[in-house]
């Protein structure tokens, strides 16, 4: 019904922004993560004293702090380097974070080293550097008697080296012009000056992916003009901003190459932007779900179907659910979570789950249950139980019905699906009833012309549904002569049957006054009889 009642209201359009939100959320732990092996150990987690980690993890500590004078102390110089140890402590700091990345927990905690590594017992290697002709030169520590006992230091051979290794960097400009203070590294090892370029290099890679976004969307949409189908058109368009961040995320690959960036926060953005990606691959797809939902709703096969598409907004909820579950599932692999043990715990929780869930269990299959029997669907004018009112929407867990105060009530579908529903949208007419009552003063004549003017009145209407028109004289009240009067009327608008109802009742007002006869109205007569030994009333006359 439509017309004077309260128009349906519009379900807000629902998003799946939580359920991604979500996701995104899940996704940065591992993406900040950005290793599968761990940075450098603090202090703490140094290993024995004197051992290969120790000496490691010091140096490292003061390189990190700047503080080259102490790094030197790890290094043992040749004669004729002795005054250059900071700036080659420095040097080599550049070198193996630039193709070296240590992780110290691999290193030996023992005093006297790795020895099953078949080198020397006082030599112990700790990475493996680039060389010339494709080989590669060795970073070597060497075990050396010391006033404070025996330490490790990184060997004369490998010293002699660091120049050369450091020659042979690209991008070395900034390593030896920059302040000191942009040298520092930032969280997730990203050079100070690399953390502030980084705005820069999403604006210039989002300009970049702008363009290239409207390229691609130009030359697929020369051919998706060529379709006869206007959905592949509809379908790019939504994709819009999808297509310019996934564009984005690809071309910044080209600009972090040029910042020199170390092992771990290579690793890091490189996490960042496959997170980003895969985020983006399920936008897309919820955005697509969207637009295939609206073209078959508007489809003649859904117009000649309203049972079918009453289903469509609730089919589009589950296939976005499953996709959410899917981009989760999809993404947590690809960030290094335990999928296969977290889907095979999920068989062996199901049971408790379903338990637990029962209630949500019940609603699902009844939300589903509404859907396949159509009950009701979004726009209806329903009564459920006590509630009468418009079908705002008909989610997953619940129905929500607005009623006529505009209050909205809220019905689980578990137990709306075992309630009795009353649709007033499915009536294909709108039935008028009514007792009207004449005073007991009417005569049979005037009875009949009332009759056959209340008929004429119902037959002359031209919405009448004239297969059944009932008038009736149907028994005599308590203070009135009753007549029955039913009809269908040819409307499923409740404002215009409001209408047409005051117009049959003026006209029944018109006959009743025409037969000069009146409405009864309740009343009641006393009769008083006198009681037993009472005097007997005078005779008449």
């Amino acid at each position: 019904m439509t017309g004077s009642l309260p128009g349906s209201p519009r379900a807000p359009r629902r998003r799946l922004i939580l359920p991604l939100a979500i996701l995104a959320l899940l996704s940065i732990p591992r993406a900040l993560a950005g290793a599968d092996r761990p940075l450098p150990a603090p202090a703490a987690g140094a290993g024995g004293p004197g051992s290969p980690r120790e000496a490691v993890v010091s140096y490292l500590e003061a390189a990190r702090q700047g503080r080259w004078d102490a790094a030197a102390e790890a290094l043992e110089l040749p004669p004729d380097l002795s005054a250059d140890g900071p700036r080659l402590a420095r040097r080599l700091k550049a070198v193996l974070d630039r193709h070296a990345w240590i992780d110290p927990a691999e290193l030996s905690e023992s005093p006297g080293g790795n020895l099953e590594d078949g080198l020397p017992p006082n030599v112990e290697e700790i990475a493996r550097i680039p060389g010339r002709s494709g080989s590669f030169d060795p970073v070597r520590l060497v075990l050396r008697e010391g006033p404070e006992g025996p330490r490790w230091l990184v060997s004369p051979a490998t010293v002699r080296r660091v120049d050369r290794w450091y020659e042979a960097l690209g991008q070395r400009w900034l390593l030896e012009h920059a302040p000191e203070a942009l040298l520092r590294p930032g969280p997730k090892d990203l050079l100070v000056w690399q953390w502030l370029a980084l705005p820069l290099v999403a604006s210039v890679a989002l300009a970049v992916g702008a363009f290239l976004s409207l390229v691609t969307r130009a030359l697929v949409g020369r051919l998706a003009a060529r379709t006869e189908t206007t959905l592949d058109d509809v379908i790019l368009g939504r994709l819009r901003a999808p297509i310019t961040i996934a564009w984005t995320l690809v071309v910044a690959a080209v600009p972090l190459a040029y910042l020199g960036l170390y092992e771990p926060a290579e690793r890091f953005l490189d996490g960042v932007r496959r997170t980003g990606l895969f985020l983006v691959l399920f936008w897309g797809a919820l955005r697509t779900v969207d637009v295939l939902q609206a073209a078959v709703g508007s489809s003649p096969w859904a117009s000649r179907r309203p049972e079918a598409r009453a289903l469509l907004p609730l089919s589009a909820r589950l296939v976005k659910t499953f996709l959410v579950v899917l981009a989760g599932v999809a993404l947590l692999g690809a960030l290094g979570y335990p999928v296969a043990s977290l889907v095979a715990g999920l068989g062996i929780g199901g049971i408790a789950v379903a338990l637990a869930a029962q209630k949500t269990v019940e609603n699902l299959f009844g939300s589903l249950s509404i859907g396949v029997d159509q009950a009701l669907s979004q726009g209806d004018w329903v009564k459920v139980g006590d509630v009468f009112g418009v079908v705002e929407a008909v989610g997953l867990r619940s129905t929500r019905i607005r009623t006529l105060d505009r209050t909205l009530v809220t019905i689980p579908n578990g137990g709306l699906a075992d309630t009795r529903i009353e649709s007033y949208t499915a009536r294909d007419r709108l039935r008028l009833s009514a007792t009207i009552g004449l005073v007991y003063e009417t005569t049979q004549e005037q009875m009949r012309v009332v009759l056959e003017g209340f008929e004429r009145v119902l037959r002359q209407h031209p919405k009448i549904w004239g297969e059944n028109v009932v008038v009736f004289f149907t028994g005599f009240g308590d203070s009135s002569l009753n007549v029955d009067v039913m009809a269908w009327f040819l409307t499923t608008d409740w404002g215009e049957f409001q209408r047409i109802r005051q117009e049959v009742f003026l006209a029944f007002m018109g006959v009743v006054e025409s037969a000069e006869s009146s409405f009864a109205f309740p009343t009641r007569t006393v009769h008083v009889v006198p009681g037993a030994g009472a005097a007997a009333p005078p005779p008449r006359g």
